[in-house]
């Protein structure tokens, strides 16, 4: 492990006030440890973190859990309450990363944010692009280290250490560790380090150490579209927004103002993956793809739009920090690949930029065991970045071979994962005797948030890690994937959502189809006529009930983003028939001038329905 410099104290912690909402029960406070632990006398920096105290019971407690969001850069405190609700009856403790948006000092980088926001005005990224880009990546690294903040210091042996510390802080003899995505390798080292105060390990979403993550995201993404049945679509799709881009209008996410963006195929590919994340969203890709292959490149709206907060949920100079000292070192950046995702140019430039040297490998500071051998797992040893930092020589099945105890490990993948492939996962555990993989059918990434069977799984496991019945089935996806043909699609919903106003025109013509309808049958209960409205007005009524009914009958209206249910375009029939029933009743003899309302409305809500809504 990082070794502690000499003379330096022992970890400490201080109490503060939570900065976020949390539950009733729980302390927030800061550790205090070394900037560096390899440097003598090395400055002291704070790391954020809150403890959830479960109500006291009688008998024995349960083992307290310790939980760190991914990234490397993503906040973890705002998920105290949610961890809380899902792990009733123990401590859980909430550890930010060094360097993260709660703990000081805070590696912020607003002018990478800036940079990556500008080069998104063109299709790219190219080389010119790039330029600027590395421009405001060096600006953000001379304010650091302004700062006096030394960046080798915020790396992924560090963050194993910050937990191994905390632990020894708060005084628990042993905890379960609980990582996701980038966490889970801290967290194995943390395991492999402190083998006497590990209860069991959690991996949700496990990136292999040894996986050369940027130089597979191309064909992990492809893999996935493969899993969806798209491959050849969304390739169509690449290849037809790379020889013309595609412009949107969104909102810069950093001022808010007015920003135009345009897209290439590689920049919408890397949308896609992210948007992967969110399973939600997932159900909606076939059809979506589908879509933008064949040229309705406004279907990509509500991503682009939602696309901006990524840029505003990690803590960039923390990010890059890790990145380039851990992760990008090991990977080559062929220019072969395809799609070229727009994430691995920009790290590349970013890294290229800051020079800072890849992280040593320590593998004689492993302990051996299973939780080191799954942090090697995964692939070739490669370089002096993650793969050989985390797991290594030492760390292995030499290590288990020998008999030395491990803790129980539970690792969670996500079917449709394009950033940590469960397959990836999968083959990871299979070299861990012991170690429990389960893959979430339908899931994307950091599977524990979106998915109520996989919380169960943990919980389970978390009381009893040798139980071997299934809390819920992993098998059953939440929604059911939205096919191509299967909606009419559309970005029309999305545009309503933005600004409603539009629905002024099928809101009138139901008020004015229930105004004829009731109108004509009071006509008729005094034998008036009226037999032609009464059948208009109940026509208009029921267009707007059939409407609702399929449209509240759809499982995941998320896919109302890019489409409506066919049956709507059927169900306008109803407004020709009601609209042509109302033009006879407006143009017989001695009609009254009002009855020339409902034609007119009907008329709007054709125009509406087949020019607008459906067009």
């Amino acid at each position: 492990m990082v070794p502690r410099a000499t003379g330096a104290a022992e970890p400490s912690v201080e109490e503060r006030p939570c900065p976020v909402a949390v539950p009733s029960g729980t302390t927030c406070g800061y550790l205090l440890v070394p900037e560096r632990r390899d440097v003598p006398n090395s400055r002291t920096i704070k790391v954020g973190y809150a403890v959830h105290h479960a109500p006291e019971a009688s008998g024995q407690p349960a083992d307290p859990v310790v939980y760190m969001s991914g990234g490397p850069g993503s906040a973890s405190l705002q998920l105290t309450g949610f961890l809380t609700q899902m792990l009733p009856g123990r401590d859980v403790v909430v550890l930010e990363q060094r360097g993260g948006r709660y703990s000081e000092p805070r590696l912020s980088c607003p002018e990478i944010a800036r940079g990556i926001v500008d080069t998104l005005r063109g299709p790219g990224p190219g080389a010119a692009e790039n330029v600027p880009l590395a421009r405001q990546a060096l600006a953000c690294q001379s304010r650091l280290e302004a700062e006096q903040v030394d960046l080798r210091g915020y790396r992924t042996t560090e963050i194993a250490a910050d937990v191994v510390d905390l632990r020894a802080a708060l005084g628990y003899p042993g905890w379960h560790l609980f990582g996701v995505s980038y966490s889970t390798r801290p967290m194995l080292l943390a395991a492999a380090r402190d083998p006497e105060g590990t209860r069991g390990v959690v991996l949700d979403s496990l990136l292999p150490a040894r996986a050369h993550w940027y130089d597979e995201a191309s064909a992990a993404l492809s893999a996935t579209m493969t899993k969806l049945g798209i491959a050849a679509r969304f390739d169509a799709m690449v290849k037809a927004l790379n020889a013309r881009p595609a412009t949107y209008e969104t909102r810069d996410p950093l001022t808010r103002e007015r920003l135009t963006v345009r897209l290439n195929g590689d920049d919408v590919a890397t949308i896609l993956a992210e948007a992967l994340h969110e399973t939600d969203v997932i159900p909606i890709v076939p059809a979506l793809v589908d879509g933008l292959a064949a040229g309705r490149t406004e279907l990509l709206q509500p991503l682009v739009d939602a696309a901006g907060d990524g840029l505003t949920s990690h803590e960039w100079g923390l990010y890059y920090a890790v990145q380039c000292q851990d992760e990008v070192p090991d990977n080559t950046f062929p220019e072969s690949r395809s799609p070229r995702l727009f994430t691995g140019v920009v790290d590349a430039a970013v890294c290229d930029a800051w020079g800072l040297p890849a992280a040593r490998a320590e593998a004689d500071a492993l302990t051996p065991g299973a939780t080191a051998a799954l942090a090697s797992a995964g692939g070739e040893t490669g370089g002096t970045a993650t793969g050989s930092a985390e797991g290594t020589a030492a760390g292995s099945t030499e290590g288990t071979a020998a008999g030395s105890t491990a803790p129980p490990i539970l690792v969670l993948g996500g079917g449709y994962d394009p950033t940590t492939p469960p397959e990836a996962a999968r083959e990871a555990v299979s070299a861990v005797p012991g170690a429990r993989f389960a893959e979430f059918a339908g899931t994307g990434h950091a599977v524990f948030l979106s998915n109520g069977c996989a919380r169960r799984t943990i919980a389970a496991f978390l009381d009893d890690p040798a139980a071997t019945a299934r809390a819920c089935d992993p098998g059953a996806a939440p929604h059911a994937l939205v096919r191509p043909g299967d909606l009419a699609l559309t970005s029309s919903v999305y545009r309503l959502l933005r600004s409603p106003i539009p629905l002024a025109v099928p809101a009138a013509f139901l008020l004015v189809s229930v105004v004829q309808l009731l109108a004509a049958l009071v006509s008729l209960i005094r034998r008036r006529g009226g037999g032609l409205s009464a059948l208009a007005g109940l026509a208009g009524v029921a267009l707007c009930g059939l409407s609702a009914l399929s449209l509240s009958a759809m499982e995941d209206w998320t896919a109302l983003a890019i489409g409506v249910p066919h049956g709507l375009a059927w169900y306008g029939l109803l407004a020709l028939v009601s609209t042509g029933l109302s033009i006879v009743e407006a143009f017989r003899l001695n009609a009254a001038a009002a009855r020339i309302v409902p034609a007119l409305t009907g008329l709007a809500l054709i125009a509406w329905l087949y020019g607008w809504l459906l067009a």
